[in-house]
């Protein structure tokens, strides 16, 4: 399978479901997930200030029948978790009913990162909702924004992974494959996907959505260098037996506008065939706005 007969996001023909929270770098609206079930869209996203101001003050949770306008349902504060900002979250039905959410939590005064959930019955009930830790990550390791999958074998996670071992390189950031039977409890199966030194993605490749399963080809985010940082732009990897490589004949997918950031793609399969997805772009102004088109 080739870039030519994957069906990829690109600006054109974007249009805003979730505008940034204000006007200007910094303010974001996007690292989002999203899932079809049962014929409503649903959407979550975390909202991001810029550093003097909160940086990622919470995450929403929304509901839509097109896909493209939602109407919030809930929202959880980062307070409640003591975490000193949010990254992406990820919204799961469970089998039998009842919801997950999974949260990225950044630890106060630390580059530390861990994985939270919680767990309700319904979606309207998560944020008071049983809580659990999923991954702590550890003194070497950050952890944070997961994609996952559930499927009739079980659970895949493609986790974003920062080692904390050199101070002031702590942005750099690889993709681990993780396995579960009930979502809660993991077991890493290794790393899958690094940057490669020397390209658009030298600084780190974080997977971002899952495109096709046999084979597996996905979505990544990936940054040359440290300044790039929250400016990442999306590419495009292939299974091949072993890992994840990266598709070297296509350029990154970018914004036009202001840092060019494209990242945390998130994509939902159609009952007509086609692909719709949710990107966080950047915007003249250097705001991001979380914005979706079809494929």
């Amino acid at each position: 399978m080739t870039a030519d007969t994957l069906a990829l996001p690109t600006y054109d023909d974007a249009r805003v479901v979730v505008p940034a929270p204000a006007a200007g770098p910094g303010n974001w609206a996007g690292a989002a997930s999203a899932v079809l079930h049962e014929g409503v869209f649903w959407l979550t996203w975390r909202v991001r200030r810029p550093l003097t101001d909160g940086r990622g003050v919470s995450v929403v949770v929304a509901r839509s029948d097109d896909g493209e306008r939602f109407e919030p349902v809930v929202e959880v504060r980062r307070e409640a978790f003591g975490a000193e900002s949010f990254e992406r979250p990820v919204l799961v039905p469970l089998p039998g009913g009842g919801w997950r959410l999974y949260l990225s939590c950044a630890t106060p005064g630390s580059k530390h990162w861990w994985v939270d959930s919680l767990t309700a019955a319904s979606v309207e009930g998560l944020p008071l909702g049983e809580r659990r830790i999923v991954l702590p990550g550890d003194e070497r390791t950050a952890v944070k924004d997961p994609v996952i999958l559930r499927g009739e074998h079980g659970w895949d996670m493609w986790l974003c992974c920062h080692p904390l071992t050199e101070t002031g390189a702590e942005d750099r950031m690889t993709t681990r494959h993780l396995t579960s039977d009930d979502g809660l409890r993991w077991t890493d199966r290794g790393e899958v996907l690094v940057g490669r030194p020397g390209s658009w993605d030298a600084r780190g490749a974080r997977v971002t959505a899952v495109l096709t399963e046999e084979p597996l080809s996905v979505l990544y985010d990936g940054r040359p260098d440290a300044a790039s940082n929250w400016h990442e732009t999306t590419g495009v990897a292939r299974w091949d037996g072993e890992r994840l490589v990266a598709d070297e004949a296509l350029a990154p997918i970018r914004s036009p506008h202001s840092d060019g950031a494209f990242r945390y793609a998130a994509a939902v399969p159609l009952p007509s065939g086609e692909t719709r997805f949710y990107i966080e772009a950047a915007r003249p102004d250097g705001a991001h706005d979380l914005v979706t088109v079809v494929r």
